[in-house]
């Protein structure tokens, strides 16, 4: 376990410390959860084991050699694993990769793995019949869809490759698809192109996985839309701007899948003026707290959320333990975040308050080699 300095806004707590602020309930159950964590490195997937109890991760090994899997998703029930892996080259073919496993008691066995429609896949989702798995190829500008077979993965189905650009010429020069997700009722799916700041909008097929256009969202120029989650209120959504460290909220249309400009929220404070990336979004079952991300300078946003309208009111920014949060996630009981924190080969934990929202200041790291994404078998 590596210990975190103040110097560098990462504040040591020990597990006693963290166990004896935990409410009592979060000890009806001590057993340790296997945690899977996609990785930018050769080994690909590595497994830890996670106690409630006091907070901690212990390495477990390696679930399975699928290299730089920069993105994990789970099939309902988890009893299927799907990963991206952000390649130049995957069979030959100038692509990177997706693959399927099958879980078994925390463990992984490979039941397929296919060419994506570009090189450097970052991103796969899931649709919410299990049949259909989208891949988002940052490098490439590119999108493709797969039929889903008792865990297996076809050959894509339909891709598409986007051609634009934005203003801004470093990360801009063009298409950047970064992101896949569905709506609500799982009738359309959306890809976040950071490149031509726009989501891409398509109606869904899930028996056959084929999409259709329907139409486009549009962000603010330079802005660089890279994630998208819909609120549990099945009507507001929410778009990190990753370039200008911004958050578009937006109303779902039922009718056409479009999406709606409702409101910006600025992340980053006003006295900041060095480089900035926003990243992710952790939204709680209850729908009453969202979390965003940023990166460069390096922490996380907490939000209380009104139900009904979506509406986010700030409670503060706080502690990320390291550098460039990649990936950030509640584990079961909600009340610990654990925070990917890519360049710093560490795995932060922080103390959640259920009732409040807040995140504790103060937290503890763990060691793991570039890590991308986190997920609670």
């Amino acid at each position: 376990m590596k210990k975190l300095t103040r110097r560098n806004f990462l504040l040591s707590a020990s597990a006693v410390t963290l166990a004896a602020t935990a409410s009592p309930s979060l000890f009806a159950s001590t057993r340790r959860q296997r945690v899977l964590v996609g990785c930018d490195t050769s080994d690909g997937i590595l497994a830890y084991d996670w106690d409630p109890a006091t907070a901690e991760l212990f390495p477990a090994g390696i679930a399975a050699k699928f290299a730089h899997a920069h993105w994990l998703a789970f099939s309902e029930g988890h009893k299927y694993l799907y990963a991206a892996a952000s390649l130049e080259s995957y069979n030959g073919k100038h692509t990177g990769a997706v693959a399927s496993f099958r879980v078994t008691e925390g463990k992984l066995e490979q039941l397929s793995a296919q060419n994506s429609a570009g090189t450097g896949t970052c991103h796969v989702a899931l649709d919410q019949t299990g049949r259909v798995l989208l891949a988002a190829d940052y490098n490439g500008g590119s999108a493709a869809s797969f039929l889903v077979t008792e865990g297996k993965l076809s050959p894509a189905v339909w891709n598409e490759h986007y051609i634009g650009r934005g203003p801004n010429k470093d990360r801009q020069e063009k298409a950047h698809a970064h992101f896949a997700s569905y709506s609500p009722d799982n009738r359309f799916a959306y890809i976040n192109d950071l490149g031509m700041d726009c989501i891409h909008i398509y109606t869904l097929n899930s028996e056959t996985a084929m999409l259709k256009p329907a139409g486009t969202y549009r962000a603010r120029p330079g802005a660089g839309p890279r994630t998208l989650h819909f609120h549990p209120n099945g009507h507001t959504a929410y778009s990190v701007n990753e370039l200008d460290s911004t958050v578009d909220v937006m109303e779902w249309n039922k009718a056409d899948g479009s999406l709606k400009f409702v409101t910006r929220i600025e992340l980053l404070p006003e006295d900041y003026h060095g480089p900035t990336r926003a990243c992710d979004t952790v939204i709680t079952r209850d729908g009453l707290s969202v979390y965003f991300v940023n990166r460069d300078n390096n922490f996380l946003y907490s939000f209380r959320a009104e139900f009904a309208s979506g509406k986010l009111t700030p409670i503060g920014r706080s502690n990320c333990g390291g550098k460039c949060p990649r990936n950030v996630t509640l584990d079961p009981t909600e009340r610990w975040m654990l925070v990917a924190n890519q360049d710093s080969d560490l795995i932060s934990v922080f103390r959640r308050n259920p009732r409040t929202g807040e995140l504790a200041n103060e937290g503890k790291s763990f060691p793991a080699p570039t890590p991308m994404r986190i997920v609670f078998v």
